[in-house]
């Protein structure tokens, strides 16, 4: 009960400091000309045009497709190098050692450059910076959950089929399932923090692409409405699908 009724209080305090920094944001705004640091209100006209502007509508969804398959492309190499070190114990030396740490150690500008130079100024260019950016994340969750699969609901699973892909399908990939949804929420909001700058060296198109644009005009407004536009679509999409998600399959995991 206690708990419930402090949530009435949490979320006004939260509404309160989002109201206290949107009225400091206007005090310090206006006073500078819009080019250095627009007034919330004209940001928020901005970010609106993405809701009617077919060319804004068009690049937010390119951008959203992006990240979405960039990270679905890597959970999936994540479960195929997480199956290989349960499969080959010897191969943990190399995934989780050499592998894992050279992709956790790389810096995300270096990936980025290399995908210019490599793919030039298109969407592969951008799919690969992201893949390669977010495939650590995913492959940490996934090697966590191969080995909390207790070893007697293995062998209940090769007694009843010999089917390699039917027992991952039906037991071992619904005992991952909490850590792969886990790493999913993780990794799509870190592909978001990195999108700009994937799209930034080598699209032309997307959210990154309208952030050169206006940052050739100097139209901070832009900028400042491209990263809003951002934090929406993935507040929405996280709420909307990656959060019930994990409350499902964590709350499967419990009683099981």
């Amino acid at each position: 009960m206690a708990d419930t009724a402090s949530k009435p209080v949490q979320r006004a305090v939260a509404l309160g400091g989002v109201a206290l920094i949107l009225a400091a944001w206007w005090w310090v705004a206006r006073g500078q000309p819009e080019y250095v640091l627009p007034g919330p209100g004209a940001v928020l006209a901005a970010t609106a045009r993405f809701l009617y502007d077919p060319g804004l509508m068009a690049d937010a969804g390119i951008s959203l497709l992006r990240v979405a398959a960039s990270v679905l492309i890597g959970m999936v190499l994540a479960l195929g190098l997480a199956s290989l070190v349960r499969a080959c114990p010897a191969a943990e030396e190399i995934v989780e050692r050499r592998v894992l740490t050279f992709l956790n150690a790389f810096p995300s500008v270096g990936w980025a450059i290399l995908g210019v130079i490599w793919f030039q100024i298109s969407t592969p260019t951008v799919m690969f910076v992201q893949v390669a950016i977010v495939l650590p994340f995913c492959l940490i969750n996934a090697l966590a959950g191969f080995r909390q699969i207790d070893p007697e609901m293995d062998e209940l699973g090769h007694s009843l089929t010999r089917g390699r892909w039917r027992r991952f399908r039906l037991l071992t990939l619904p005992l991952v399932a909490p850590f792969v949804v886990t790493g999913l929420r993780v990794a799509y909001g870190i592909c978001w923090k990195i999108a700009l700058v994937s799209e930034l060296f080598g699209a032309s198109s997307g959210i990154g692409y309208q952030l050169v644009r206006a940052q050739t005009v100097a139209d901070a407004t832009m900028v400042f409405a491209c990263c809003v536009v951002i934090v929406l679509i993935y507040a929405v999409t996280d709420w909307l699908f990656l959060r019930p998600l994990v409350q499902r399959f964590s709350a499967n995991q419990a009683r099981g």
